[in-house]
């Protein structure tokens, strides 16, 4: 495993919306944004149950993140690694975590402060956690 450097951790501590890029079934790259935290050295990030990137990691473990300060671009990390779990379990909850984090209230909900409720009926949160492998740094 990995560790990133203290210089960088304030990036992945957030809120900084982080490129996550999987790989396609034809093996073409396909990155989004997401939220991320972490978490005794690995890295969180939640996706939905049946969109791309959830399916991607499922087939491909294979992840790379990027995330910079949006103030000073040239200061930012990357990440590469594995995906070790994916898992519904404690999604919603993480997923609540993040929004407070990126919201900056601390009792946001995902579902109702993030995204309008009613949403929650037809989205499964999937947390997943991440392996870093390779860290490169700059600023």
């Amino acid at each position: 495993m990995k560790h990133i450097p203290i210089s960088h951790l304030e990036l992945i501590d957030g809120p900084f919306v982080v490129a996550l890029t999987t790989v396609m079934p034809d093996g073409q790259p396909q990155t989004m944004p997401v939220w991320c935290n972490r978490n005794e050295g690995y890295i969180f990030v939640n996706v939905m149950k049946g969109f791309r990137k959830e399916m991607n990691m499922r087939s491909n473990p294979k992840v790379s993140l990027l995330v910079y300060d949006p103030k000073n671009p040239l200061h930012n990390i990357e990440i590469r690694g594995y995906v070790v779990e994916m898992t519904e379990n404690g999604a919603v909850e993480h997923l609540d975590k993040l929004t407070q984090l990126y919201l900056k209230k601390p009792n946001a909900q995902f579902f109702g402060d993030s995204i309008p409720a009613e949403l929650q009926s037809r989205y499964t949160p999937v947390r997943v956690k991440i392996l870093p492998t390779h860290i490169r740094v700059e600023g």
